[in-house]
C-alpha cells in the first residue's frame, strides 16, 4: 500500500518504512506527525483518489532528524560595470520515516499486506 501526501506545498509518494526529506516541520527527533492531507491511496487491488483529499485517510511519520540542505549560491554579475554580488542559502529540512498508512476504511497498511501461506518446497529426489 502506498499513498500520495501533501506537505510544504509539495507532493510525496510514500509507503510504510520509507524515509523522505521534506521542508522543515516543527518537532524534535523521535516525535510523531500525522498527515491528513492524503491526496491518493493505492492498495494492491483498490485505489482511492481524493477530491481534493481522501476522507478518513492519514499517514503517520516519525521525525528522524532536523537537518539542512546543501549550500546554494546565487551569483549576479553585471558585465563591464565592476559589479557583482554573491549570496548563499541553505534550506532547513526534516527527514521523516513513514510508520503507518491508514486507509479511508480504517484499514492499516500492515493489515493490508498479510503474509500468505507459501507452499513448502518439495524435497529433491535423491539421485
Amino acid at each position: 500500500m502506498f499513498a500520495v501526501i501533501k506537505t510544504g506545498g509539495k507532493q510525496y509518494k510514500v509507503a510504510a518504512s520509507d524515509k523522505i526529506t521534506v521542508m522543515s516541520l516543527e518537532g524534535e527527533a523521535g516525535a510523531q506527525i500525522t498527515f491528513t492531507d492524503v491526496l491518493a491511496l493505492f492498495d494492491g487491488e483498490a485505489h482511492h483518489v481524493g477530491a481534493p483529499r481522501v476522507a478518513g485517510a492519514s499517514v503517520t511519520a516519525e521525525i528522524v532528524e532536523q537537518t539542512r540542505g546543501p549550500k546554494v549560491y546565487a551569483f549576479k554579475k553585471r558585465r563591464r560595470k565592476n559589479s557583482k554580488r554573491k549570496r548563499g542559502h541553505r534550506q532547513d529540512l526534516t527527514i521523516l520515516r513513514i510508520l503507518d498508512i491508514v486507509g479511508a476504511d480504517g484499514k492499516r497498511a500492515s493489515e493490508a499486506a498479510e503474509p500468505s501461506a507459501a507452499p513448502e518446497p518439495e524435497a529433491a529426489p535423491a539421485a
